[in-house]
């Protein structure tokens, strides 16, 4: 089994706009990224990409967020939507690799993240969502924290993927 971590939407201007538990979201992608690397699995970023608004493409904003800065070898996609499949050919580049397990990590819980869990379930991926490397903001509605845990433990955990911790992941056999 091949595996890949995927690194969804931690890009400068979202960063800047203090997400939920921001400090422990960043360390904990950093040692998830590290784990990975160490491991020669897989790392692929994305980003969310913009005509105009906080995440204009090619923007300070836009970037990765620079204390996960991707390595040269290391993929870069850009995205319009709020799947990763969506017009990125994502699908067709880990079927070309073998890959068929991924990791996520990364914003915004009940957008992206939420999306490209169901839509890489529909292709048949083995998911593992980080829970403490996933996060949000507040909304008019619900803080951060309740979408958060409305998402891992009523939405996604065992259902499309098995949602798993930092420390889970690092002490895992690759």
């Amino acid at each position: 089994m091949s595996k890949a971590l995927i690194v969804i939407d931690i890009q400068e201007g979202l960063i800047n706009l203090e997400p939920y538990a921001r400090r422990q979201f960043i360390e904990n992608t950093q040692k998830v990224i590290q784990h990975f690397r160490q491991h020669q699995d897989e790392v692929i970023f994305f980003r969310h990409s913009e005509g105009e608004g906080l995440l204009a493409t090619e923007t300070a904003n836009w970037q990765i967020y620079h204390e996960l800065q991707p390595y040269p070898e290391e993929k870069i996609v850009n995205k319009f939507y709020n799947s990763i499949f969506k017009e990125t050919g994502l699908k067709e580049y880990l079927d070309s690799k073998g890959i068929d397990k991924l990791t996520f990590a990364g914003m915004q819980a009940e957008f992206c993240i939420d999306v490209s869990t169901k839509v890489a379930f529909e292709h048949g991926y083995q998911l593992e969502l980080i829970g403490d490397a996933i996060t949000t903001f507040d909304n008019d509605y619900l803080s951060a924290e309740q979408i958060l845990s409305f998402y891992k433990e009523f939405i996604w955990d065992n259902r499309f993927a098995q949602v798993k911790n930092t420390e889970d992941i690092l002490n895992s056999s690759n």
